[in-house]
């Protein structure tokens, strides 16, 4: 039995009934709110536009954990949760940033996730763990199959996990840095399943797969690891559902309409005669999709996107993660500098025309973090309308968010 923990009571008068309905967090005119999210993205946002509200990171940090716990889950897991929805924002990973916020609340309150449980270890056989997440918090869950690993991994050199049936993991970066921050290599693969799919595989037309990120990170040394964070369609859907809240174009490539001819309209995704997104690379990325398919979600016992006969209502991930020492190959010190020079040597290159320099994959999520962490983090007008609705159904009164926030709007 999966283990759940006492849910929070800190607002008893408002606690969420099981018969709040997915209407109550918006109605079908607000459904660009409420689209399913994605598991991950690796694009940087653009500058805030003009309409867009800023809001200081620790500032909403405090008011999201506030809205988790009038929820019913526990401060801790709280916490947890909105530390890592702001930093995606921090990062310039609006997709998995707070925006995600109705989507848990409309889950949460039809009881298709479970918010305080804790992983269950199904198999230990040393190297190898199979974790049961349990349909917890994947932001939970995720963090604490990964203290698992790098535990492990200081007795075996390399850990691989299994991580099923864990509620939406968020920036699967978030996982990896994790990882290099102690010092290990970790390799990802991550599938996504419990609602209808939305990538068409190459020579496709119709909706067959999500957008199963993969993840690989590099420890270094005195400084931020490598991060490369990526879904495997042609732009994270997440992204594509900001592009939707906003009225606007998607980049080249990145969708498919109903007669699978290319299209920049977002709306292929949301009404119908409905579209699907591309993957990335052509046959490239439909390849590595599929890996993540089958790594993330077959290997591991858990489903794959095939629909028939599955839940449609939420949204679940699977990850294959490979946790490995340095010193268990080459060795750390051989390997650190190899790395050191290798990097040296791309950034040795003039830059191209309209780049200021080469960069290593995650350095621009540290310059937004800093730039954001600075100025405040943006949020439209959409997006903060869905959060407010979403505060509202779990009993935060709108004098409470304006104290918690500073903002006067209130949906």
């Amino acid at each position: 039995m999966c283990r759940q923990v006492r849910m929070a009571s800190n607002n008893p008068t408002s606690s969420p009934s099981a018969s709040m309905s997915n209407s109550m967090i918006g109605s079908p005119q607000s459904a660009r709110t409420l689209s399913q999210p994605r598991a991950n993205g690796n694009t940087v946002q653009p500058p805030p536009a003009p309409h867009d509200m800023l809001i200081a990171a620790n500032t909403l940090t405090q008011f999201v954990t506030v809205l988790f716990t009038s929820a019913g889950v526990t401060a801790e897991n709280s916490a947890i949760v909105a530390s890592h929805l702001v930093d995606a924002n921090l990062k310039g990973h609006d997709s998995h940033g707070v925006g995600m916020i109705p989507h848990y609340i409309r889950n949460l309150l039809a009881k298709s996730m479970s918010p305080n449980a804790e992983i269950k270890v199904l198999k230990d056989n040393g190297a190898i763990l199979l974790i049961d997440g349990c349909a917890g918090f994947g932001q939970v869950v995720g963090a604490q199959a990964t203290k698992l690993a790098l535990e492990r991994v200081k007795d075996t050199g390399i850990v691989c996990v299994g991580l099923r049936n864990a509620h939406h993991l968020g920036r699967i970066g978030s996982y990896g840095e994790q990882c290099g921050n102690a010092g290990y290599v970790s390799i990802h693969f991550v599938n996504e399943v419990g609602h209808a799919p939305q990538v068409s595989p190459w020579g496709g037309r119709g909706r067959r797969m999500s957008t199963n990120p993969f993840c690989c990170v590099v420890p270094r040394p005195g400084t931020t690891p490598i991060v490369l964070d990526m879904a495997t369609s042609a732009m994270a859907r997440g992204r594509v559902r900001m592009a939707h809240m906003k009225d606007e174009p998607v980049a080249d490539g990145a969708l498919v309409d109903s007669e699978g001819l290319p299209t920049t309209d977002a709306r292929v995704m949301f009404e119908a005669p409905f579209g699907a997104l591309s993957p990335f690379g052509q046959h490239k990325g439909y390849g590595l999709a599929l890996m993540c398919e089958l790594l993330g979600g077959a290997l591991v016992g858990h489903w794959t996107a095939q629909t028939e006969g599955r839940p449609n209502n939420t949204i679940i991930n699977n990850m294959l993660m490979f946790v490995i020492d340095p010193d268990a190959f080459g060795g750390r010190a051989a390997f650190d500098a190899e790395a050191a020079a290798m990097i040296e040597y791309l950034r040795s290159t003039s830059p191209a025309k309209g780049f200021d320099k080469v960069r290593v994959p995650g350095e621009r999520g540290l310059e937004s973090s800093a730039a954001r962490s600075a100025a405040g983090v943006p949020i439209d007008d959409n997006s903060w309308a869905g959060i407010l609705r979403a505060a509202r159904h779990v009993g935060l009164s709108q004098e409470k968010v304006a104290q918690l926030t500073g903002s006067p709007k209130f949906a």
